[in-house]
């Protein structure tokens, strides 16, 4: 059964309105959302998506609070929920957005427990051997790339700037920013350049995963993937004697400690790629051991 509005509406049932929602998003964020939404339609049964209402969306969101599902991926899942539904509702594929109601779940920013210090930074650097893997540290914190950005770079995305050079990354939500190397890391990029150059070569290639099914390597020389970065990272880190942290928390440092060295919000967000100048403002707020107070006259 579906709503009135579907006579209108350029979607034919709820799994071609998901597939046009989720159009032009990455395959990591398109995994995620599904995830998501099969979530909720397991939940609501046989109800179409075009006959929900909010007390639909209010017992989910209860029943995912009182689950052993994580508060931030609580948070998430209600999220895609309210995105589909108000996609649904721009489409005319319902007649009213009953998503916009919900109100999703405060939660707990701990990113000031994701923010490596400098010294644990050029430790984990410093006890990296592999020049190849060591590079790969570096491009993650010294330019703030997301593992799948890195994964995904091409020598042409690579382009000389006088004694250094800048990267066209190709990042979330479908954007491209340029980010500059320092001159030394430029170098050092530029080293690993093979003879031969073929511009659609990645700058990271897989060194191959082993399948005991087809006994070969597969994917060797494609695009490293993403869960390789993540194993680099954690061994790196496990090395040093740090509890392994995931990619991520090397851009967070990157955003951090370019603030504190009086790096402007605007010069970090450009750098970082973030849609919203107030997500890299949450940077300004990671100070831990600081607060006003230290600027303030001692009385004694």
């Amino acid at each position: 059964m579906q709503t009135k509005a579907l006579a209108t509406s350029q979607a034919t049932s709820d799994a071609d309105l998901i597939n046009l929602w989720l159009h032009g998003k990455s395959l990591k964020t398109q995994r995620a959302y599904r995830a998501d939404i099969a979530r909720f339609q397991e939940y609501i049964g046989n109800v179409p998506l075009g006959l929900v209402t909010l007390r639909h969306l209010q017992e989910f969101a209860d029943d995912l609070a009182a689950g052993s599902l994580a508060a931030a991926s609580q948070a998430r899942t209600l999220a895609a929920v309210k995105s589909l539904l108000s996609f649904a509702h721009k489409l005319g594929y319902t007649t009213f957005n009953v998503g916009a109601a919900l109100e999703l779940p405060a939660r707990e920013d701990r990113l000031a427990e994701r923010i490596l210090s400098e010294a644990d930074m050029f430790r984990i650097l410093q006890g990296e051997s592999d020049p190849r893997r060591l590079l790969i540290l570096k491009m993650l914190y010294y330019l703030g790339l997301r593992a799948a950005e890195l994964a995904s770079l091409k020598w042409r995305h690579c382009t000389p700037e006088g004694n250094t050079g800048k990267l066209a990354v190709y990042g979330k939500g479908n954007r491209t920013r340029w980010i500059q190397l320092p001159q030394w890391l430029w170098i050092e990029l530029m080293s690993t350049q093979p003879d031969n150059l073929n511009t659609e070569t990645p700058i990271f290639p897989s060194r191959g995963i082993w399948d005991n099914q087809l006994n070969d390597w597969r994917n060797k020389g494609g695009h490293v993937d993403p869960s390789e970065v993540w194993r680099i990272v954690k061994r790196a880190t496990r090395r040093v004697g740090l509890a392994a942290p995931s990619p991520h928390w090397f851009r967070h440092a990157h955003a951090s400690h370019a603030m504190d060295r009086g790096a402007d919000v605007r010069e970090v967000q450009a750098t970082l790629g973030h849609a919203n100048l107030a997500t890299t403002g949450r940077y300004l707020h990671v100070k831990p051991g600081k607060s006003t107070g230290d600027y303030l006259a001692s009385p004694h």
